[in-house]
């Protein structure tokens, strides 16, 4: 790949897909601009890490960037895209990672401007992201090529309509809190039933990954797998009876739902009119 890909913004994903980026191969680091409004230290800091290019925002070299990686806080979106207008042409593409913005927000305020919502996650950082792009009115197919070749990079990517962002947002952008949240508990439970808490915690991320790889290795649905391992009046049986009387499985559905609901309520929060 050609291109020289700008991240605007330094926080953890930005990280996670840098490092997911140049460990692959994907981009060469040359090709990789990190930038961010004030944090000059986190900038070096990345420079070090992954060897990419670190320009404060007010020195970056525009006519030499083909993509832009929208990576900061949510609430900076008006200032960037502000701050972008002057310099963008038409072939420039923008990739937001930004959770509750559409890609009709985007357009509106940067009218026939190529854009892409993506969604990764943290595990970019060793390759295993989920990633969802939803292209918008005026990507190029070309473009949205290259945006899937630059994620599959961290990943694994879907191609997805815009209206299914809040509940993949739910379920795979915040999902890997929602394991590690599980993983604290069983790590726990082990911890009191006399295990070593490291030996406990590999337990806890092994059994998860192995799980993971029977459901990506295998044709049989979840439901299938589960009643495999489960025998009448067996163990596994009545750990999932009490998993049902705590409400263990409602909760990781309500999990999804109140995230993919936040999304939904910041995009309106968003294009909201302002009251003067």
């Amino acid at each position: 790949m050609s291109h020289t890909v700008a991240f605007l913004g330094a926080g953890s994903m930005a990280e996670a897909m840098i490092s997911g980026i140049v460990k692959s191969g994907t981009l060469e680091p040359s090709q990789v601009i990190v930038s961010n409004k004030t944090n000059h230290n986190r900038l070096q800091e990345l420079k070090v890490k992954y060897g990419v290019r670190a320009i404060n925002r007010e020195a970056l070299p525009y006519n030499e960037i083909d993509v832009f990686v929208l990576a900061m806080k949510p609430k900076d979106i008006d200032y960037v895209l502000d701050d972008l207008s002057s310099y963008l042409q038409p072939h420039h593409l923008l990739v937001s990672v930004l959770a509750g913005i559409s890609t009709s927000y985007m357009e509106e305020r940067l009218p026939q401007q190529q854009v892409i919502r993506v969604m990764p996650n943290t595990s970019s950082m060793i390759r295993e992201s989920s990633t969802a792009l939803s292209p918008g009115t005026f990507t190029t197919d070309t473009n949205l090529h290259f945006a899937e070749a630059l994620m599959k990079g961290i990943g694994k990517t879907y191609v997805i309509e815009e209206a299914q962002m809040d509940v993949f947002t739910g379920m795979a952008g915040s999902g890997p809190a929602y394991i590690y949240n599980l993983m604290e508990h069983l790590e726990e439970v082990g911890v009191e039933g006399g295990l070593d808490r490291e030996i406990a915690r590999d337990i806890a991320a092994q059994t998860i990954m192995g799980a993971g790889k029977m459901m990506l290795l295998q044709d049989d649905t979840p439901t299938e797998l589960r009643q495999k391992v489960t025998s009448p009046n067996g163990t596994t049986a009545a750990g999932l009876d009490a998993l049902d009387e705590h409400g263990g499985g409602q909760a990781m559905a309500e999990a999804v739902k109140g995230a993919a609901k936040r999304s939904r309520e910041m995009s309106r929060d968003l294009e909201r009119p302002v009251v003067t």
